[in-house]
């Protein structure tokens, strides 16, 4: 079992940037150009490593290989997203993962790309880029090629050492789960549970009993034999569920206009462990946007665009302006949902302005974007 800190500290530590490993300040695939240069590595690293695996590491200055973080990015989807735009797609997995000295909701990504064996090459257009084209990495560049194109096992031998290097044991599964409960997370309730003797689970939130349901907010959810975080959300409320095999996670997101809101089941994410010492993770998409009178919409969609408006020009709010502003995110995401298409780029633009003005709202919304995301890969 590998523990994927380790491995990322020994991908830094002992490589520089090759035909196996790549290394980015963070990646910005909500926009074309951040896709298509996102897509462009994931098809040379994936060319460049016919039958080993290969990385992108997010989070770490390219001089100096300090490792800063990039925000918690659950998108389980990322494989459609491959899927959509590459021929002879690569299996990739893109993980979360925890370093002790990074600030809250702060983690390194960790993108494993697992090539099919076949020529993997761009489906259609996208930026720059022609449909067709293949890439290959030559040392740190990810280049097209379009001539003696053939694959070629380079790197196997470096990769399983790399690999072996970061083999988890007894005493860093330990470390891991006391300084989850007792450091971490020592104003939460916290769990744990071991699965098939080999894994184990932690999380820890507030916990808020409804009827008969318990819910989890400011949740934090961790597999600590991989060091990978699972779920990270101040804002969102789970449930959690557990038996002998299989660990799950049900994430449900609050909407409403007014004074009147509910909780709709967004996801859910199932891990289920195996005797043989591997784990899958099947997601499942349950939510059902609720539907809101036209009319209303308009009205409140017109007056996000004037706070906006507002924000732009530096003008002072008033004290019901501000009130407004506070749940613009959750009122665009409303309107997005019912048919508003233009409410995401508005998003999108509110984002520098909030970070300057107002980080709760700013916060909320970031979560928006997410929630956006994993909706519009379903």
């Amino acid at each position: 079992m590998i523990n994927k800190r380790l491995l990322v500290k020994n991908l830094l530590a002992h490589n520089d940037e090759n035909s196996f490993y790549d290394k980015k300040r963070f990646i910005a695939i909500g926009h074309k150009e951040g896709k298509a240069k996102f897509l462009k590595h994931v098809c040379a690293l994936a060319n460049s490593n016919p039958t080993n695996h290969s990385f992108i590491v997010i989070g770490v200055e390219d001089v100096d290989n300090t490792i800063v973080g990039v925000d918690f990015f659950d998108d389980s989807k990322i494989q459609n997203l491959i899927n959509a735009y590459l021929d002879n797609p690569p299996l990739i997995a893109y993980e979360n993962i925890p370093f002790p000295h990074l600030p809250e909701g702060k983690v390194v990504g960790l993108v494993t790309i697992s090539s099919t064996g076949k020529v993997c090459s761009l489906r259609k257009n996208i930026w720059k880029y022609y449909g067709g084209s293949v890439f290959f990495r030559e040392g740190s560049i990810s280049m097209p090629k379009a001539y003696d194109i053939e694959l070629k096992d380079i790197n196997s031998e470096v990769v399983a050492t790399i690999e072996l290097h970061a083999q988890n044991n007894i005493e860093l599964t330990l470390d891991g789960v006391i300084d989850f409960i007792n450091h971490r997370h020592k104003d939460l309730e916290s769990n744990y549970k071991v699965f098939k003797e080999q894994f184990v689970v932690c999380w820890a939130g507030h916990t808020k009993k409804v009827k008969d349901k318990t819910y989890f907010s400011r949740v934090d959810i961790e597999l600590i034999n991989e060091q990978v975080r699972l779920f990270y959300s101040t804002l969102d409320e789970v449930r959690v569920g557990y038996n002998e095999d299989s660990f799950t996670i049900t994430e449900y997101v609050q909407l409403g206009l007014g004074k009147s809101h509910e909780y709709y089941p967004l996801e859910e994410v199932q891990i289920i462990f195996e005797e043989n010492g591997t784990y899958q993770i099947q997601s499942e998409m349950i939510f059902e946007p609720p539907k809101y009178d036209t009319k209303t919409l308009h009205h409140i969609f017109n007056t996000n665009k004037a706070l906006l408006m507002k924000l732009e020009n530096g003008e002072i709010l008033k004290p019901t302006e501000k009130h407004d502003l506070t749940r613009l995110p959750a009122t665009y995401l409303i309107c997005f949902l019912n048919g508003f298409e233009e409410a995401k780029p508005l998003m999108e633009k509110a984002r520098p302005l909030l970070k300057r003005t107002d980080q709760t709202t700013y916060n909320s919304l970031k979560e928006t974007l997410r929630i956006l995301r994993k909706v519009k890969y379903n």
